[in-house]
């Protein structure tokens, strides 16, 4: 580690070839690429968005899976001054469109064949029409067949040949800790994703810590599994390898069997991830230990994990240390976390406790904070906190107060040495397979359906994906409702997290006083 680490990421890039230049960094398939072999990619793609007219600030959009092409055109962004927005695989192209309509994004890389899946035409030929993209200059397809409105990754950059390096070198140092480096929106309790604003000074810093905290280490060969997409994947993932001079190795789809024989042939020794996917390797009837021998170091979220399965990830799946944290996108991706030498007990039953330079607080509705061990708001004020919600002045200020705590809508204790602990959600919000799902959101979407009314959604506990969702709809006069269909018609129109997994029809949804969806009484029924 350097005595002052990188605060913007063309900096983390340029340091860690000066330190890491013939050192393994990126390992895809038959494509390895040495630090100084990235770099020189990142240099001719940004040189292409230069020659494209990027201009510093400019939105560019990825909408892929993990892959070597990824990181290079992520890293080219940040180098020219470009703010990234990343998009869900998941997605289905109405989704995708909006966020690309909203950002005004200029470029927009992504695939054709991923998952038998072609997004460009998902995102131009798809069920509501073609899309308005005033601002979309350029798609460039990273990997797939061509399109007749795009381009592909190969003639994209060599299409930056009239643009001289010096141009390159010339961006790349003009960009400031306190430049945005992403765009990475999220959903909120009023249905419309919400753009976080993300600064390089604050994602460098924070994740310069989570390396810190969990020991990562330079030879380490790290597994990701996590989507690129997700601050889980991007920032301690690709930017904590750089700043570690670990070997980042791209995983696309989550795949007990594919991901046992990598641990085995790769000799992985980093792998991070939510709770379902070492569950889902403990459950495997193929699980076979001896080939795990190379795994060191697991980091997984803030969902409720079972002491049971510290242990067993320790005893059976062979990690060393096994860490946990907290963090939203709005906090950078971090705000708290167990240290590594924390006992198992610990690391199964909290999040950890703030890391350097970070406050956190349990509050209660004034905003005063309670007696350790009582319920209350978890708050976090410090520069991990994102600048704001673009475009969305009312939401930010509603979201960070006066003194500069942003309220994480989480419900939480914190122990007496700092340690928090999360209870509940006051936002509803839950989480299926390491992804958040917002009930407001689905809602929203589901009243689409010309035979549905009404729609409320809460989630259910499943013991592969932790939690589904479940949707309660109320048909319009004189509808009739098959679940199966409700069920498939979301699945063509939203991710397939959020889609529900089971629905039921029901006369009216239960109120409280107030006048608002009683969705305790909706867990009763639904026997959770």
């Amino acid at each position: 580690m350097t005595s002052h680490p990188p605060l913007t990421i063309p900096q983390l890039l340029l340091e860690s070839v000066a330190a890491h230049g013939d050192v393994e960094a990126l390992v895809d398939g038959d494509v390895s690429l040495t630090h100084g072999q990235l770099l020189a990619h990142v240099q001719r793609a940004g040189q292409a968005l230069i020659a494209a007219g990027v201009q510093p600030g400019d939105r560019i959009a990825i909408w892929a899976p993990n892959c070597w092409e990824w990181v290079v055109a992520s890293l080219a962004t940040h180098c020219v001054g470009g703010v990234l927005l990343p998009i869900n695989t998941r997605y289905r192209g109405s989704e995708a469109a909006s966020l690309l309509q909203r950002s005004a994004a200029r470029v927009l890389f992504t695939v054709t064949d991923f998952l038998d899946t072609n997004y460009v035409s998902l995102l131009l030929d798809g069920p509501d029409g073609r899309p308005e993209l005033p601002d979309l200059q350029q798609i460039v397809v990273l990997r797939g067949s061509e399109h007749a409105e795009t381009t592909t990754f190969g003639a994209f950059v060599e299409s930056g040949g009239s643009v001289g390096p010096e141009q390159f070198d010339v961006r790349a140092a003009a960009v400031t800790p306190d430049d945005l480096c992403h765009l990475m929106f999220t959903s909120g309790t009023t249905g419309q994703p919400k753009g976080v604003m993300l600064e390089h000074g604050a994602v460098c810093r924070g994740f310069e810590s989570w390396c810190d905290v969990i020991g990562l280490r330079a030879g380490d060969r790290y597994l990701v599994v996590n989507p690129y997409f997700h601050s889980f994947g991007l920032n301690a993932g690709i930017l904590a390898c750089l700043m570690r001079g670990a070997t980042n190795l791209p995983h696309a789809v989550f795949d007990v069997p594919a991901i046992m024989q990598r641990i085995s042939d790769d000799r992985i020794t980093v792998l991070p991830g939510p709770p379902a996917i070492y569950q889902s390797m403990l459950q495997h009837p193929d699980l076979d230990p001896s080939r795990l021998g190379t795994l060191r170091l697991a980091v997984t979220g803030a969902a409720v994990i079972p002491v049971q399965l510290i242990v067993d990830m320790r005893e059976v799946l062979g990690f060393d240390t096994v860490v946990t944290g907290y963090g939203l996108t709005e906090s950078s991706g971090i705000a708290t976390m167990c240290r590594h030498d924390d006992d198992p007990e610990t690391i199964a039953t909290t999040s950890g406790r703030a890391i350097p330079g970070v406050e956190v607080q349990v509050v209660d509705e004034t905003g005063a904070e309670v007696e350790r061990g009582t319920n209350g708001e978890i708050v976090v004020r410090g520069y991990n906190v994102m600048r704001g919600y673009a475009d969305d002045p009312d939401a930010t200020a509603e979201a960070i107060d006066a003194d500069g705590w942003l309220h994480t809508g989480d419900i939480g204790v914190m122990d007496e040495r700092g340690y928090i602990q999360i209870t509940d959600r006051m936002k509803d919000m839950f989480i299926v397979g390491g992804f958040n799902a917002y009930p407001a959101e689905i809602e929203q979407a589901l009243g689409a359906h010309p035979h549905i009314a009404q729609a409320a959604v809460i989630g259910i506990p499943d013991e592969r994906l932790g939690e589904v969702g479940m949707a309660f709809v109320v048909p319009t006069g004189g509808a009739t409702i098959d679940p199966d269909e409700v069920i498939a018609w979301a699945r063509e129109r939203m991710a397939n997290y959020k889609a529900p997994r089971r629905v039921e029809v029901i006369e009216a949804l239960p109120l409280v006083p107030a006048g608002k969806v009683d969705k305790n009484a909706l867990r009763t029924r639904a026997g959770v």
